[in-house]
């Protein structure tokens, strides 16, 4: 989870500072804006990140749910 922020606001500071530069602002505006930008990004993937397991998650225990009894027997045989 922390890997998928640090990315996001990697991310978002490169993009800050490319669109900030890319309007020929000054540094100091550039360096704010990416900032900015790096905080908003990592604050989304974070929150990506966290809807991707859940919905991981939840699939795999509704593939769990469904599986005849058979097999659910032999996963539970296989990890002891």
């Amino acid at each position: 989870m922390k890997t998928l922020m640090i990315l996001g606001g990697l991310l978002g500071f490169l993009i800050g500072a490319g669109f900030g530069l890319a309007q020929t602002s000054a540094w100091p505006d550039a360096l704010w804006r990416a900032s900015v930008t790096a905080f908003g990004g990592g604050l989304l993937l974070r929150w990506w990140g966290r809807m991707w397991i859940q919905c991981f998650v939840q699939a795999r225990q509704e593939k769990f749910a469904t599986a005849e009894p058979a097999e659910t027997a032999a996963i539970s045989s296989k990890g002891k």
